[in-house]
């Protein structure tokens, strides 16, 4: 093992833009950074918003406080290195870099897995139960629920990636390290840390998608059981934005996954497209979806825009 480890000490892996596309890669970069800094100014806006407006100091937005500063993690901690890729060619990678940013990454995205759950029960009481809504998510517990869920910290299987031989090319098929991108290219045993991978998975992502589910079949049942039709479409209008959200974080990561297991063999622009999707996507669109879905949250940028303008 310490042999493995002064071997791997100085090992190097190359990450990718698109392979075929070097000579675009200026231009890709375009869109690229654009949506990153859409991306930034997006969830700093809402953060902002949040922290500035007295009247948005409730569970729902402190949650959405939590869900943008773990998408703001997400791109920061990955996306200068693609762009150094596109801008500078600078593809080269430490492995000790490497295996931190794919904990880091993994951990952001198993926090915001998190997240969406904490959020889909906020909604769940706020609808079953609203007037103990209030009493049921006080300050102290929205605190120990972000606290447990939020920064749930798993063992890494990544810390094994150190101690792996790698004797097939290093050349990963990302701009950025993710672990089954890394054991892919090991040439040791690397049964453990799939089955790790895998289980971590089901057990944290899986188990808060099914909660999800599970929170929106009892909100259904309690919507379906008010007589009003107008009251009933109030009510779920107070979930769409959630549900957009969730769509945006599962779906990418679905896509990630089914590109890595089964299209092992497709193109490799398919493997970067879905890696920056899925790093980019949820980012982008939850401030938007949030801006355009929740009135209060419109009405404290509309505020903001005019007082601006206003100076």
């Amino acid at each position: 093992m310490s042999i493995a480890l002064v071997i791997n000490s100085s090992y190097t892996f190359l990450l990718t833009g698109f392979p075929g596309l070097e000579w675009a890669h200026h231009w890709i970069s375009i869109p690229v950074f654009s949506v990153y800094l859409a991306a930034i100014m997006g969830n700093c806006t809402i953060l902002h918003i949040i922290r500035t407006d007295p009247s948005l100091h409730q569970p729902m937005y402190y949650f959405l406080a939590m869900l943008a500063s773990i998408d703001l993690g997400l791109c920061v901690s990955t996306m200068p290195m693609v762009l150094g890729v596109l801008w500078l060619d600078l593809r080269g990678i430490h492995l000790h870099a490497c295996v931190l940013q794919l904990y880091v990454v993994h951990s952001f995205s198993y926090m915001e897995s998190s997240m969406l759950f904490a959020m889909a029960y906020d909604r769940f009481v706020a609808i079953t139960n609203p007037l103990r809504y209030s009493t049921k998510l006080t300050s102290s517990r929205v605190v120990k629920i972000t606290v447990i869920l939020g920064f749930r910290i798993t063992v890494p299987p990544g810390l094994r990636l150190l101690w792996f031989s790698y004797c097939h090319h290093n050349t990963l098929s990302h701009s950025y390290c993710l672990h089954q991108d890394m054991i892919r290219l090991s040439c040791s045993n690397t049964k453990f840390n799939s089955l790790y991978a895998l289980t971590v998975i089901l057990l944290s992502m899986g188990s808060d998608f099914l909660f999800i589910l599970l929170s929106y079949a009892m909100i259904f049942c309690s919507v379906l059981a008010i007589a009003s039709h107008k009251e009933q479409l109030k009510a779920l209008n107070t979930c769409v934005s959630h549900i957009l959200a969730v769509l945006c974080f599962y779906v990418p990561v679905l896509g990630l996954s089914i590109v890595h297991r089964f299209a092992k063999y497709s193109s490799p622009i398919i493997h970067i497209v879905m890696g920056n999707v899925y790093i980019l996507f949820p980012p982008l669109m939850n401030p938007v979806i949030y801006s355009i879905k929740t009135q209060q949250i419109r009405r404290a940028i509309v505020k903001v825009i005019s007082l601006r303008e206003a100076r």
